[in-house]
């Protein structure tokens, strides 16, 4: 048991105080924001960017570049999805909760493999692409590039790419000594398949209405 204790901790003793509590308070956040994005509330942009934004900060800090970019993308993406979703029309909200239309599969095909190219460029620029984790972080980033935009537009698959992302990342952050963010993803992971059921049920519901 303190072993598994002194593995999770012992990366924090190089930390500042500040960052610690700037880590706590982004692991926090980004709870709240997946939660809310289970739920179909436009608190997720809000909650988001505040978690996304201590995380450019402490990942730069940190070096790691590939979930360096995967923040500063979802912060840029949470501006545009809060304007998506709060899009009215004579007082009624506009965009629903919906599953892909084929233009959307084509792009989110284009957008994983041209997340993939500027990661891995990005990485072998700054000559990083020797670590065993790079592969893995470039394909990673590449969900979460993919299922943040498929958030953005209110479509159900985007959980199926949170969910794959999330698995990954668990032992990922584990190894990059972020023990919080590790079991951060692990809660993200379960509230993802909670939300897949959640925004299916809607969906339904809402062709059922129709």
């Amino acid at each position: 048991m303190n072993l598994i204790f002194d593995f999770l901790t012992s990366p924090y003793n190089e930390y500042s105080s500040l960052d610690i509590i700037f880590e706590i308070i982004a692991v926090l956040m980004g709870l709240l924001s997946v939660w809310y994005a289970k739920q179909d509330k436009i608190w997720v942009y809000p909650s988001g960017m505040i978690s996304t934004a201590i995380y450019v900060y402490l990942l730069l800090k940190a070096g790691l570049l590939g979930d360096f970019f995967i923040n500063a993308y979802y912060f840029i993406m949470s501006i545009y999805g809060w304007v998506f979703w709060t899009q009215r029309k004579e007082g009624l909200v506009i965009h629903q909760i919906d599953k892909m239309s084929l233009t959307e599969k084509k792009w989110s095909f284009y957008l994983f493999i041209l997340s993939i190219s500027f990661v891995g460029g990005v990485y072998g620029l700054v000559g990083k692409w020797d670590s065993w984790s790079a592969p893995i972080d470039t394909i990673t980033t590449a969900f979460f590039f993919v299922g943040m935009w498929l958030m953005a537009r209110k479509k159900i698959a985007h959980w199926i790419f949170w969910i794959i992302g999330d698995i990954i990342s668990v032992p990922l952050y584990l190894y990059k000594g972020l023990a919080l963010t590790s079991f951060q993803y692990l809660i993200f992971t379960l509230i993802a398949i909670f939300g897949y059921i959640e925004w299916k049920k809607v969906y339904n519901n809402n062709r059922q209405t129709v």
